[in-house]
């Protein structure tokens, strides 16, 4: 029966002296990753952790995590992975909503869960660097699972309401590393890295057990930072790397210059987590000699659905064709298929789809059709397959009666040399019920204007669609993953942009 810890421990059996993980000043060899999954078992079920069981699990990207993780599943319990920035309230929430048994935390970020831990009443493990256990002795072989058990809980943040808990089994999970694995080309031989936060999704099911599972080297880095990032590519002799848009982007303006063939063994880079602007791509591959491949997926679908599949480049705009064993539909409101080439919201099939959200029927209701899972996206089909996400649907921007989607808007931004972070976003308008508005961070001392950016946008947009207020940030909230947070944005300084335009305007006018 399937364990997510399987492979790493057969790795330790037939290559032990390979480097299974690195990072933060940490190396463990696929035998130190196994012995260190089984004993960190034992210290489990030591305490008292039966299969089912519930484990808030805290813990940036290092190596460590990747052990205390897998320990974790092969006794037979459930991770339920959370961002380390949480406040005690925040963990406080996913105790109780999880029902969780235990709280294990980086040991140097700890602070916050031990409060939640002891105003919830459960025992707190503190994860320290090599993730010794304490007590306990290892376990022979992982715990059986079946392919329906639940492995992991990720909450997913939403917009409205409380987070819901995302059930991803033991068979989603390893659905998603083995399609992974086929979309990326993951061999033994591939170096992978990655400063993707391995309590997401992306990072977890995309890079991690693809990685692991092919028994290569990740190198982990627990703070992006572009410069450090490329040092690592560069160091390490990366093969492929992990991240989203802010990131390729924020390594594209690193100055300097490296020496020559540093790149040759780098061959691609996975991009997900929010819509890769094609300037970005392009001068990505300019500069590093690396191609790099857009995927789309959710939380609740193990960070998969479609992906630009190599060799088989996806037209610009799109992020590829439904991935192995999946199926994308574009439907209308009533639930139809649409036409190719109409927008509608997309659906999702596989055997990544989440089993549900931990004990709420009614959202899973809602979400799970029939198999088929509503992302509440906004796409567009071609011919041969490829999807485009248009936008979320919730960002949609209706002024005056036409349909604005930012992420066209936003794409045009990008292409601007000297903006660096772009978002587009809505505001309530008296006279055309919303206004567009554009929130830019821009090239330190590029000197770059409002005047700047609206001509810019005027000759490249529709009337309808250009911004017409734009604020000035020095850098846009993003979450954990690096995507940037719109809900995030303080709305007061939009508003008054907007009434600062309006004036201007009838002014203007006399």
């Amino acid at each position: 029966m399937p364990s997510l810890s399987d492979s790493t421990i057969a790795h330790g059996a037939a290559t032990p002296d390979a480097i299974a993980l690195r990072g933060s000043g940490t190396v463990f060899t696929y035998k130190e990753a196994a012995d260190g999954i089984r004993a960190y078992a034992g210290m489990l079920r030591d305490k008292g952790i039966e299969v089912g069981d519930r484990i808030l699990f805290i813990a940036p990207t290092v190596p460590e995590f990747a052990i205390a993780y897998l320990g974790v599943n092969a006794v037979g319990a459930i991770a339920v992975p959370t961002n380390p920035l949480c406040t005690p309230t925040e963990l406080g929430y996913y105790i109780e909503d999880a029902g969780c048994k235990l709280v294990i935390a980086w040991d140097g970020i700890s602070a916050a869960a031990r409060q939640a831990a002891e105003a919830a009443g459960v025992e707190f493990v503190p994860l320290v660097q090599g993730a010794a256990a304490t007590s306990g002795t290892p376990i022979d072989e992982p715990v059986d699972m079946a392919p329906g058990d639940i492995a992991c809980i990720l909450y997913t943040s939403g917009t409205t309401g409380r987070p819901k808990g995302a059930e991803l089994t033991v068979g989603n999970l390893k659905a998603a590393t083995r399609i992974s694995r086929q979309l990326g080309g993951y061999e033994e031989d591939d170096a992978v890295g990655t400063a993707l936060p391995l309590f997401h999704v992306f990072g977890q099911a995309s890079v991690m057990l693809p990685t692991l599972d092919a028994g290569g080297p990740l190198s982990l880095m627990a703070r992006f930072h572009p410069k450090d990032f490329i040092d690592m590519m560069i160091e390490d002799r990366l093969t492929i790397v992990g991240g989203v848009p802010t990131m390729w982007n924020a390594m594209l303006h690193v100055p300097g210059e490296v020496e020559p063939g540093a790149f040759d063994r780098l061959r691609l880079a996975v991009s997900g987590g929010a819509s890769l602007p094609l300037e970005v791509l392009q001068a990505f591959q300019r500069r590093f000699g690396c191609t790099i491949l857009e995927g789309y997926g959710l939380t609740e679908t193990c960070a998969l659905a479609t992906f630009s599949r190599p060799g088989v480049p996806a037209p610009e705009g799109t992020v590829g064709v439904a991935v192995f064993d999946a199926e994308v539909e574009v439907r209308d409101g009533e639930g139809n298929s649409v036409p190719t080439g109409e927008r509608g919201e997309v659906f999702v099939r596989g055997p990544f789809v989440m089993r549900g959200y931990w004990q709420r029927p009614d959202a899973t209701a809602d979400t799970i059709i029939d198999g088929w899972l509503k992302t509440g996206d906004i796409g567009e089909l071609d011919a041969e397959g490829n999807l485009r996400i248009v936008d979320r649907a919730k960002d949609l921007i209706i002024r005056g009666g036409y349909n604005v989607y930012p992420s066209e808007i936003e794409e045009t931004l990008y292409a601007h040399p000297d903006i660096v972070e772009a978002a587009v976003v809505g505001v309530p308008d008296k006279h055309y019920g919303e206004e567009v508005v554009a929130v830019v961070a821009a090239r330190p001392g590029s000197g770059l204007s409002a005047e700047d950016v609206t001509n810019w946008s005027t000759e490249r947009l529709a009337a309808y669609k250009y911004p017409r207020a734009i604020v000035f940030v020095e850098e846009l909230p993003k979450g954990p993953s690096g995507k940037i947070l719109k809900r995030a944005i303080d709305r007061d300084p939009l508003l008054a942009a907007v009434e600062e335009y309006r004036a201007a305007k009838a002014a203007a006018k006399g």
